[in-house]
């Protein structure tokens, strides 16, 4: 990473001008609540205007009350939790505008705040099931029919700089006011309502530090009165930032292998991270990040933290800053964590007070590296990619703030009294336990045939995210694709990988370093099967059942090894075979490599222990249904060594052969995978689980 001057640096980023993406066809087919719909969605589909789960949106209809049959005015706004963008109908929360009204004379002042969150559900219209959320003041209270609530980048950096009020003034001439931060509630709808009382005629105002409310009579009028705001604020700041580079210039240029740094980064920094659950990673490098983490001001501004409480609640007071130069000195890295941990306890202790509840998680959220990018950690996939995208929210914010002022990050009461708030308490202890695979990152090899896919469902389901390996690139997108359907984009990733390539193996565990942040279980699954007696058995043969049973599981299982090792535990797996342990005829090259692997897990559960690396077997047996392997030479060349044809005389002949008599299936085997995978095997390693069905020559003896 090359150090430049910040004379030669480029112009800053400029900020998207969004435009209207309003269709009356569309529109003149709806009913007025799923145009308030549509309005909502057009303006969470667009990250220019809103943040996902930013932001919140309302209309007052009118509707038939069920109790008395007569025409009733409802507010509809969206629910407490819920993202404009994705929401359906059900995710807003209907409550009569009368009774919304009458609570003020329950409100005594901001010190009722928290107390007037409880009165809301006790206007719920129709017995609808969605929370209202701590917003609802700001639109009940307002006597418009259509209200927009948005927290976009260009609006927040001027809601967060020491110019943004004399920028309000004038971009919008006093048509937009302004009001000083107050954290979000009753007291906040009160001064909104009385602001726009004592100055009829203004279309919206600015909430210092946090964003921008507007108004219309109509849901296309308010769309299009929101969306010009943000634009007129975007230009005025593109303006402002004309082609002077971003945050005092560029002083530290983006490093060509900042990828393969991240790779090799994430797994560190996650095994040395406390806690009773690991974290799931996110990197990025894109352009925004590049340009401030290499900036003069990084250090000054990245130390401030974050501005709008939408931000802040996902991305922690501050993120962790580290020394491009020393990202190989594992006691530095150390080091830094250590002393993060110990800054974040000394914010809480002082700012909590009795009542506050005991501090949480002390790791950094967002750790910034300059030259290389941006990593974000969180129990799962979709909060730790959320948090960074947040985080680069932050960082439009800062940018344009700088523009015409100084940068004004949130008080560190203010964001302690908002990541520590009873509200916000409520809601984490009425959110589900995790899954137990919930932290987990599992590369599975194979991935695209039966024992995999149903290996990877069964993680999948319980919460882990997984790396499908396999190097039929179709099968391997159709499987990905189904599993994305399934259980969501952040938990699957796939590569193509032939297991017997050193260069492809490697790759793939550094993509699934990158895009997770390690790797806590292997499951070696890539197989052959061949059949011929052992005369016949010609040396290509044998070597290629050793190269992908023997060598390719020795492969995959250094590469897994060597990640775990920073992360100081894992759990390998190995899909085996009754024939490991079982002499068979005509299958000796299949047989001697399977033992060859299974001798492997045994050698490397004994180097594994010393660093909570366990290691286990599963031995399938007759896995036909489902079984990509079966699909082809094998099942004619095992059918023919039995005198039987290759059909359902073929499964009854194996089924009749075990012990149990049962049909053995690929979610037998990934039962068995999951059993080593999972704590439940916490004190297992070097152990052997055969799945056969019961056959006394694969006893182990």
């Amino acid at each position: 990473m090359e150090t430049i001057s910040p004379s030669k640096s480029k112009p800053a980023t400029k900020f998207a001008v969004p435009t209207s993406l309003w269709n009356d066809t569309d529109a003149g087919k709806l009913s007025p609540s799923e145009l308030l719909l549509y309005r909502s969605n057009l303006l969470g589909s667009d990250l220019t205007v809103t943040n996902f789960g930013g932001g919140n949106t309302s209309a007052k209809l009118e509707e038939t009350d069920p109790l008395t049959g007569e025409q009733v005015e409802v507010l509809w706004v969206k629910g407490s939790g819920g993202d404009i963008g994705s929401m359906k109908l059900d995710g807003f929360a209907t409550l009569y505008l009368s009774k919304l009204l009458e609570l003020e004379s329950h409100y005594n002042g901001p010190q009722d705040d928290d107390k007037m969150v409880g009165f809301l559900s006790h206007c719920t219209f129709n017995l609808n099931p969605r929370a209202a959320s701590i917003d609802t003041p700001l639109h009940s209270l307002l006597p418009f029919a259509h209200v927009d609530h948005v927290h976009p980048d260009a609006i927040i950096a001027l809601a967060a700089s020491s110019g943004g009020e004399a920028a309000t003034q004038e971009i919008w001439g006093g048509k937009i006011g302004w009001l000083p931060w107050k954290r979000p509630g009753f007291t906040l709808g009160v001064m909104i309502r009385d602001y726009v009382k004592q100055n009829p005629g203004v279309g919206g105002v600015m909430l210092a530090g946090h964003g921008i409310i507007c108004w219309a009579d109509t849901a296309k009028d308010c769309y299009e009165h929101t969306i010009q705001l943000i634009a007129d604020a975007a230009t005025y700041l593109n303006a402002k930032m004309g082609d002077a580079p971003a945050f005092g210039g560029e002083i530290v240029t983006p490093s060509t292998d900042r990828k393969a740094i991240a790779a090799k980064l994430m797994p560190k920094l996650r095994g040395m991270m406390t806690g009773d659950r690991p974290k799931l990673a996110h990197f990025s490098d894109d352009a925004e990040t590049l340009e401030f983490v290499g900036s003069a001001d990084f250090e000054r501004l990245a130390a401030l933290g974050t501005s709008c409480p939408d931000h802040f609640l996902r991305t922690k007071i501050a993120p962790l800053t580290l020394d491009p130069a020393k990202l190989e000195d594992d006691s530095y890295l150390e080091q830094s964590l250590a002393d993060y941990r110990d800054s974040y306890a000394a914010y809480y202790n002082r700012c909590a007070i009795e009542s506050d509840p005991a501090m949480r998680d002390a790791n950094p959220v967002v750790v910034l590296i300059p030259g290389v990018g941006r990593i974000t950690f969180a129990a799962n996939k979709s909060t730790a990619r959320i948090a960074g995208e947040f985080y680069s929210n932050a960082i439009n914010v800062m940018r344009g703030a700088e523009a015409i002022g100084h940068y004004i990050a949130l008080d560190e009461k203010e964001a302690f009294g908002i990541e520590y708030w009873a509200l916000e308490e409520a809601k984490l202890q009425r959110m589900p336990k995790p899954k137990p695979m919930v932290g987990k990152i599992a590369v599975v090899t194979g991935g695209a045939g039966g024992i995999g896919s149903a290996t990877a469902a069964r993680l999948m389901a319980e919460g882990a995210c997984v790396m499908l390996l396999d190097r039929d690139e179709g099968a391997l997108e159709a499987v990905q694709s189904g599993f994305t359907d399934r259980f969501g984009k952040d938990h699957v990733r796939s590569a193509v990988c032939d297991v017997t390539n050193e260069e492809q193996v490697i790759a793939a565990f550094e993509s699934c370093a990158l895009e997770f942040g390690g790797c806590d279980i292997f499951v070696a699954n890539a197989g052959i099967a061949s059949s011929s007696p052992f005369e016949d058995t010609s040396v290509a043969l044998w070597d290629k059942n050793f190269d992908v049973l023997s060598k390719g599981y020795f492969l995959t299982a250094r590469s897994a090894f060597t990640l775990m090792k920073l992360q100081k535990e894992g759990s390998i797996v190995f899909v085996g075979s009754k024939n490991a342990v079982a002499a068979a005829k005509g299958a000796s090259a299949y047989a001697a490599a399977k033992a060859a692997a299974n001798h492997l897990a045994r050698c490397l559960a004994l180097e594994g222990a010393p660093f909570g690396i366990r290691v286990n077997v599963v031995n399938p047996d007759a896995v036909i249904k489902g079984s990509k392997i079966w699909d082809g030479d094998w099942r004619k060349e095992r059918a023919g060594a039995h005198g039987i044809d290759t059909g359902k005389e073929l499964e009854e002949h194996y089924r009749l052969r075990s012990m149990l008599q049962r049909d053995v299936l690929p979610e037998d085997i990934a039962e068995g995978v999951y059993f080593f995978a999972s704590e439940m095997s916490a004190k297992s390693t070097g152990n052997m689980l055969n799945v056969d069905a019961g056959n006394a020559q694969a006893f182990v003896r």
